[in-house]
């Protein structure tokens, strides 16, 4: 059987059946509303202190950023609005509260439902799992019994989420397998984080395992095998036991400078939404912050944060780092990614309308908030600002303009900030491409956005799954793009980097290096990987390589010439960048 990978590794190991009794939620007539709404109130108070002993617990096992989750649910329970409809609805129809909390809910999970944000469209999972608690409470259901897991379990159910994951033993935990859930969803973000190796979107799978089957899960590739024969558990458990020496032998790579066989260095980054992300990039000594995504610092709130919220952020960040770069993209949201205190229109086309930068210079107080908390903070570390979606010159003008003016204020207050702070664009519109020779002239850096520049260049929505086999990182249209990016930079004496997901695809990585791409920042957990492989490259040869990719015709034909030029010997990662065929062929 095959489902999404969301979080790699190898299980193996025995089923562990969370089988979740199914709520019978009847609508019932109740003559004392009050009475009812008094026995609202009571599981609404126990299920905020279920959700206090869960964060706690989260707090001491797992971390800060993941305990959070726990806090925004018990928000939830304490939304006076949610509460008042619920109660407004159990008075005027004289219904029972497990009936009028599920109605209730349901109108809330389908307007995020709709969403086409991916991980804002995973938040009703969130709602779905704080109001199934309050509706068990009020039934009497008791939750799954976690204290019955052994070592080596396979965990199997219909979905997890975070209340389950919260509870469950990570060190009994081999892997886990669901039917339900994406690669945002809290059950996939913290299986990466704890490496527990997840597959999911596996359809009847609690019916088609038993309790204590013998199970492998491989979490990159999403297979699943029940009851293996035994050539199929040695060829797992010997893929596990590869991994586990690869892992180890990438480590080797902390502390080692990013430099071509031929002396070419480069500077590989990673990408972070909070502050708390640091910690990923320290453990896996990242050589700097590549793309910190400010618009996580100004969702899940009903008020914008003040300058001195964001300075306080901004400032961990850059202290935490000790002077190594941090690139600071400022609030890109809108369009699908609304935030309740900002007014943004509904449109018909969010991807291409009134967000980022076009947003900003809408919103001139919340931007020049944003870059005054940025330059207060620049004193505390080496930060580089970054505006997104650039498509004009006047845009860039205009920024740079705020930023300007940000700058005066502060003098004139006596407050301290670097003057020297480099700034950068994201090039992820064809337009900013074309023009990147004019662009290049007002700023001091590149960043390539590839995942935004793909969708915008194929004209492919990348939350389309009927058209995800247009949407490639390969096609040559996009790679070509990518090169007169970074050869008008060059031109103009000014770096470039990239930030989006194609950076850390093992495959393209010496096509960008030959190509002369500056700065590589990604997911944390692939620096070192990375590292390993531009180690063993030669930049001269890689230009021939990249040359020869830019004359195939198709995506299929890019991926597959790279695919046979370089040898992958292990499933996780390059083991040996050796080039097969002559590199002119």
């Amino acid at each position: 059987m095959k489902g999404l990978g969301v979080s790699p590794g190898i299980g193996i190991g025995n089923a562990f059946i969370i089988d979740k009794k199914a709520m019978n939620i009847e609508r019932k007539h109740v003559i004392d509303t009050d009475s009812e709404i008094k026995r609202l109130r009571n599981a609404l108070e126990i299920g905020k202190n279920q959700l206090n002993e869960l964060y706690l617990k989260t707090l001491e096992e797992v971390g800060e950023k993941e305990a959070q989750i726990f806090k925004s649910h018990e928000m939830m329970l304490e939304d006076d609005t949610f509460s008042s409809d619920v109660e407004v609805r159990i008075k005027n129809e004289n219904i029972n509260a497990e009936f009028a909390i599920n109605e209730t809910s349901d109108t809330y999970i389908k307007l995020f439902e709709n969403i086409e944000d991916e991980y804002l469209r995973e938040r009703a999972d969130d709602i779905r799992d704080v109001m199934t608690r309050v509706i068990k409470i009020l039934l009497g259901i008791n939750n799954t019994d976690y204290s019955r897991l052994k070592e080596n379990s396979i965990i199997i159910a219909k979905d997890l989420t975070p209340s389950d994951t919260a509870q469950i033993d990570k060190s009994k935990v081999a892997a886990m397998i669901t039917e339900m859930g994406g690669k945002t969803s809290h059950a996939a973000i913290i299986a990466r984080i704890m490496g527990i190796p997840t597959v999911v979107g596996l359809e009847n799978i609690t019916n088609k395992i038993k309790p204590n089957d013998f199970v492998i899960c491989d979490g990159k590739s999403g297979k699943v095998l029940i009851n293996p024969n035994q050539k199929q558990l040695k060829y797992y458990t010997q893929k596990k036991e590869k991994e586990e020496e690869v892992g180890n032998e990438l480590k080797k790579q902390i502390g080692l400078s990013t430099v071509t066989k031929d002396g070419f260095e480069v500077s590989l980054s990673a990408n972070i939404g909070t502050p708390r992300d640091v910690d990923m990039v320290l453990e896996n000594d990242a050589e700097g912050i590549g793309l910190f995504r400010s618009e996580f610092i100004f969702m899940n709130r009903e008020l914008s944060p003040t300058e001195d919220e964001q300075f306080e952020e901004y400032k961990e960040v850059l202290s935490r780092m000790n002077n190594k770069p941090v690139i600071i993209r400022t609030l890109d949201i809108g369009g699908d990614k609304n935030v309740p205190y900002i007014d943004i229109p509904k449109e018909m086309n969010p991807f291409l309308g009134y967000r980022a930068i076009r947003l900003c210079l809408g919103n001139i107080d919340v931007f020049r908030t944003q870059l005054r908390a940025i330059l207060r903070a620049s004193i505390y570390g080496n930060v580089k600002i970054m505006f997104p979606m650039i498509s004009t010159m006047k845009e860039l003008k205009d920024a740079k303009k705020i930023l300007e003016e940000a700058k005066l204020e502060l003098k004139k207050e006596g407050k301290s900030f670097r003057d020297n702070i480099e700034i950068g664009i994201m090039i992820e519109i064809p337009s900013a491409a074309i023009i990147s020779d004019m662009l290049a002239r007002e700023v001091d850096f590149f960043s390539i956005g590839t995942n935004d520049l793909i969708q915008y260049t194929l004209a492919v929505d990348r939350m389309n799954s009927k058209l995800s086999h247009l949407y490639s990182q390969y096609h040559p249209a996009l790679l070509r793009l990518i090169k007169s990016i970074i050869e008008n930079a060059h031109k103009a004496g000014i770096w470039v980097g990239m930030c989006g997901e194609a950076a850390g695809d093992p495959k393209l990585i010496p096509v960008f290096l030959g190509m002369g791409l500056d700065e590589f920042s990604m997911n944390a957990p692939s620096v070192l990987k990375s590292r390993y492989i531009i180690r063993g490259l030669k930049k001269k040869e890689m230009e021939q390589v990249a040359a020869n990719t830019l004359n195939l015709e198709n995506a299929v034909e890019v991926e597959d010439y790279l695919s046979c030029l370089f040898a992958d010997e292990n499933d996780s990662y390059l083991k040996r960048c050796k080039i097969r065929s002559k590199t002119n062929d």
